[in-house]
């Protein structure tokens, strides 16, 4: 593949991103309110939906990355996931019980775990060592963007269902089907733009390694653990928000609040990527983890409102200097023909970590004090900094691919 075909991938899998996000975000934010009013679920339902879907994705994404170094195709694998996530998730305007959602968010999240490293190995393969870190952090822009603009989208739909005579039940339940609609550009994007690049070859005769073999080295697996370490402390941005309450923040500008912060990792992922592409991976994650830490820190020792406010713009910058140069940094340890199986660990690695993570933070929030539990996060996120820098990844020449 040429330079001008590879950069073709980097963006059209940006715009696949974007527009997969959008048709996500009009129908995840509204998944609380009608399960809850609509179909008469209660709290420990949402919990066990979402639970359960986000592990099953976690293990999916090892499982499907391993497949596609397997057969060495990338394109197929991602497609399929893309496809099995556009298809099913606007079926939940039909549910009539809550079981309905839950197939339907599992199904949505089985997607997702398909899809999820075959796409990352195919965007590290698509950039070079130089500019990796402007590839993810382009592709994460993108699908904060989508983020940010699916809700909108939603907002209108429903208010405009109900100026012309729905009622809100009803209303909701044809704006869940408006995602068909970025959905079907998602897939138009995947199927003719994105083109399939083979991994690096094997040597004749040479199988797969397994997953804990020397190929991918003790390096890596030390660089996981620092990751999941990491991910330990840091909780769903919930709190957050309820943090903002906490310190007088009006309920009706929490959503201004949210949306600030979907801009913030807009402009700061892009900004990060490059600058991760200038100074390194690994030098961009371990200023990202000492900006998570001073921004929790900070939320422990805070009392006004609009200092809360600051707070949640400059977190936006701790997204964009480690989600994207995290994934790049991934690439530096794995040749291009184990890259699938790379990502695959590395996202089983966050999952493995995320599950426990807000579970940790709301008993001690509960049991001590929001302050104590924000700075057990940032007491995490300044241990994982400590650790990162005794990561170090192979040099040029040692890998192959």
């Amino acid at each position: 593949m040429d330079e001008r075909s590879r950069k073709r991938n980097i963006w059209a899998l940006g715009f696949v991103s974007l527009f997969n996000d959008i048709a996500s975000e009009i129908i995840y934010p509204l998944i609380p309110a009608f399960l809850t009013t609509v179909l008469g679920a209660s709290a420990a339902v949402l919990g066990i939906i979402e639970g359960a879907a986000e592990s099953l994705s976690s293990i999916l994404k090892l499982v499907f990355g391993r497949v596609s170094d397997r057969l060495r195709k990338r394109k197929p694998i991602f497609a399929l996931g893309y496809s099995l996530a556009v298809l099913v998730r606007p079926l939940v305007a039909f549910a009539t019980s809550w079981w309905h959602v839950f197939a339907v968010r599992l199904a949505d999240r089985t997607g997702k775990g398909v899809r999820t490293a075959p796409r990352d190995a195919l965007l590290a393969d698509s950039a070079d060592e130089k500019s990796r870190g402007f590839a993810f952090g382009l592709q994460r822009a993108m699908d904060h963007l989508g983020a940010f603009l699916g809700p909108l989208v939603a907002s209108a739909a429903i208010a405009v269902l109900m100026k012309v005579g729905l009622d809100q039940t009803d209303a909701t339940r044809y704006t869940f089907l408006f995602a068909y609609i970025p959905g079907a550009l998602a897939l138009f994007v995947v199927y003719f733009v994105v083109r399939e690049l083979k991994p690096g070859p094997r040597p004749a005769g040479e199988k797969l390694p397994p997953l804990w073999s020397r190929e991918l080295g003790g390096r890596f697996y030390y660089y996981l653990f620092i990751v999941m370490l990491f991910t330990l402390g840091n909780s769903t941005d919930a709190f957050l928000l309820l943090r903002a309450q906490k310190a007088g923040l009006s309920v009706a500008l929490i959503p201004l609040l949210w949306t600030g912060l979907h801009i913030s990792k807009v402009v700061f992922s892009l900004a990060g990527g490059r600058f991760s592409d200038r100074v390194g991976a690994k030098t961009a994650i371990f200023l990202g983890w000492l900006v998570y830490a001073a921004v929790y820190f900070g939320f422990a020792r805070v009392h006004g409102a609009w200092s809360v406010v600051a707070l949640f713009i400059v977190y936006g910058l701790y997204y964009g200097l480690t989600e994207g140069p995290e994934k790049a940094f991934v690439a530096q340890f794995a040749p291009s023909d184990i890259r699938g199986s790379a990502y695959g660990m590395y996202n089983l690695a966050i999952g493995i970590g995320a599950l426990p993570a807000s579970v940790i933070f709301g008993y001690i929030w509960k049991a001590l004090g929001y302050e104590t539990a924000f700075y057990f996060g940032a007491a995490l996120a300044l241990a994982a900094a400590v650790g990162l820098l005794f990561v170090k990844p192979p040099v040029r020449g040692e890998l192959s691919g």
